[in-house]
């Protein structure tokens, strides 16, 4: 949102446009040349939000008067009065597969699922162009909802992580000698902890200890999901439950690590994929689970290999292979593909095409 209003504060000051955002708190994201309508009741609650959607933004809309373009960043589409309305798609989330483990850990992961899909669908045939971050997102929507491709923009997000300007090496880090695994995520249970933890205690029992560590930017206690795995895996020497890290450690996190492994069941990119290939400009391995965002966000990648969803074995063999030193077979480059029309690489280019 922050990247979004910054563009249309600069627009406004070009002149020729009045831009009005609504948000929870305007201090969070307040820029030159904007008005601001703050909502602050509105994140409470889900029914809170829906109500603002369709009972709340109609009268607004209304009281607003001619409105050229109501652009939604959330997903949903709002009951409003406006010449043209457009969406932007950010959660994957109707396109999740949840398992019943997931109401154990946090019920609201699969209900946001559910909920999603439903709420997605409400007024969607209103806007003249929706917005995704990638084309398996475009072709999943459009089979989903029904509506033609050329009505989806995707603008896939800038991605890369530069070296902070006031990083300092840890030493230390530079003296384990061990081969480095890195899994960079959140205490959120589709982001698949227990499908690496499982294949590192394997591939421990295969090549012993001290060959090498399986970094996780989990620490432990986060929550009910976090301690499970704690529970389960914590004994294991080559598993570091390292916690959330900062911006200087994670890049040293980045930098260090011999092989990204990202196995999460969802993602809209997959960030931390982008920013691993953006430090080694895609030169060291990467294996991902075999899912389309993976495929997609990878493509630049020199070195990377895809293990079937959930699959330890597989991956247990991929990280084998990676830690011998034997890629040929399995690892191969993934080559940039162009994308289909309609497509937007910056903000610019966006409202380019949702104001014409």
């Amino acid at each position: 949102m922050r990247q979004c209003l910054d563009y249309l504060s600069q627009l406004s000051a070009e002149g020729g446009y009045r831009i009005i955002a609504l948000v929870h708190r305007r201090d969070l994201a307040d820029y030159p040349g904007i008005e601001y309508i703050e909502l602050p009741w509105v994140i409470t609650s889900w029914w809170k939000r829906l109500w603002c959607e369709y009972v709340t933004m109609n009268k607004i809309s209304r009281e607003l008067g001619e409105v050229d373009l109501w652009f939604s960043l959330h997903d949903t589409t709002p009951r409003v009065h406006a010449k043209s309305q457009a969406v932007y798609c950010q959660t994957s989330f109707p396109f999740y597969k949840w398992h019943l483990r997931d109401f154990k850990y946090d019920k609201k992961i699969p209900l946001f699922a559910m909920l999603t899909r439903f709420a997605y669908q409400i007024g969607i045939r209103k806007n003249k162009y929706l917005v995704v971050q990638q084309e398996w997102l475009r072709e999943g929507f459009s089979r989903m909802f029904s509506l033609p491709q050329n009505r989806f923009i995707v603008a896939p997000p800038t991605m890369g992580f530069n070296r902070p300007n006031n990083f300092m090496p840890n030493s230390s880090c530079c003296e384990d000698t061990r081969f480095r695994f890195l899994f960079v995520a959140t205490a959120d249970s589709h982001k698949g902890f227990e499908v690496l933890a499982e294949a590192s205690e394997l591939l421990e029992k295969k090549v012993g200890k001290g060959r090498f560590q399986t970094i996780f930017t989990l620490k432990g206690d986060e929550n009910a999901y976090a301690r499970d795995i704690y529970r389960k895996w914590g004994h294991l020497e080559s598993l570091n439950f390292k916690g959330l890290l900062d911006k200087n450690t994670l890049y040293e996190e980045y930098l260090n690590a011999d092989c990204l492994v990202f196995p999460s069941r969802i993602e809209t990119w997959g960030l931390p994929i982008s920013e691993y290939l953006s430090v080694h400009q895609g030169k060291r391995p990467i294996i991902l689970t075999d899912l389309p965002y993976a495929h997609e966000t990878s493509q630049g990648a020199d070195l990377v290999a895809f293990f079937p969803n959930e699959n330890v074995q597989e991956l247990t063999q991929l990280m084998l292979e990676c830690l011998e030193g034997t890629t040929q077979k399995n690892f191969q480059p993934n080559p940039l593909k162009e994308k289909q029309q309609l497509v937007a690489y910056s903000w610019h280019e966006l409202f380019k095409i949702l104001l014409s």
